[in-house]
């Protein structure tokens, strides 16, 4: 039920990439209990005049190599599991690609399980 995008500087290889999105992915299942099989992600390079990051907001330093992160999931985690989350993907990527913890940036948008479709034009998640 998650949906993934993520958005980077242009300039990195498909291995990069798709190792990002590997992180996000095996974190979710982790520590959000997303089912097996329910990846759906779009991960987008994007020019530095379409890429734009506050360097310093929250006294955080980031550079090109920041990575944003938007998942829209079902409502109803806690922040607990949140937290876990956060921190599996930024010690994650920083594991596998050395990406700085502070160039790691996650945005979780919460919706109600109706406003999904899966396909077929059909509502599989709301009530009947």
């Amino acid at each position: 039920m998650p949906f993934v995008r993520i958005d980077l500087m242009l300039g990195k290889d498909a291995t990069y990439r798709t190792t990002i999105g590997d992180v996000v992915y095996e974190a979710m299942r982790r520590t959000l209990d997303v089912p097996e099989n329910d990846r759906f992600q779009v991960i987008a390079e994007r020019g530095a005049s379409d890429f734009i990051v506050d360097r310093t907001y929250m006294g955080i330093e980031r550079t090109d190599d920041c990575v944003v992160i938007q998942i829209t999931l079902n409502e109803g985690r806690d922040v607990a599991k949140k937290k876990a989350f956060y921190k599996a993907v930024a010690d994650g990527l920083h594991e596998r690609l050395k990406l700085r913890r502070e160039d790691v940036f996650i945005n979780l948008v919460e919706v109600k399980k109706e406003n999904w479709s899966f396909g077929n034009g059909e509502a599989q998640y709301a009530p009947q």
